[in-house]
């Protein structure tokens, strides 16, 4: 079992206790440094006070059970607006709302599409565009993403 899969298992009772989401979990390693991220959710949004909650109830879990050899930072954060969708969960909070996807080759002579999500399943996802719909295949997306309009 990968190690984000074994620390999910160990916090999400403690995040979903505390009345929020636990979205997603990256164990990366960046200048140097392993950094553990748990990315959490909560319908109105999730602030600072909320990250440092969960990280003091969800630390003496992991110190506890040890699921990582080496030596980590542990961090804790919302989503972000522009959080990408990886997900199918991510998929179903973004249904009926505006995404972008990122093609690694292009389809109809494009590599990138902005419209509605109308709905998904593992292999593909449906967008309804200014003219018209598109299936495309999630394996073929280098990145699907909320479209932020400014």
């Amino acid at each position: 079992m990968k190690t984000t899969e074994i620390v999910e298992q160990l916090t999400k009772p403690v995040v979903e206790n505390m009345g929020f989401e636990l979205c997603d979990v990256e164990f990366i390693k960046e200048y140097g440094n392993w950094t553990l991220t748990l990315y959490i959710d909560k319908e109105g949004g999730v602030d600072l006070n909320d990250c440092e909650a969960v990280s003091r109830a969800v630390d003496p879990v992991l110190e506890e059970a040890d699921p990582i050899a080496q030596a980590y930072y542990l961090s804790v954060s919302s989503l972000g607006i522009d959080r990408p969708l990886k997900k199918d969960r991510d998929f179903e909070r973004n249904l009926g709302k505006e995404v972008t996807a990122k093609l690694y080759a292009p389809v109809n002579g494009k590599k990138e599409f902005t419209g509605v999500l109308e709905s998904f399943n593992e292999e593909s996802f449906v967008l309804t565009l200014e003219k018209g719909t598109i299936e495309l295949r999630r394996k073929d997306c280098g990145q699907v993403r909320p479209y932020i309009r400014f």
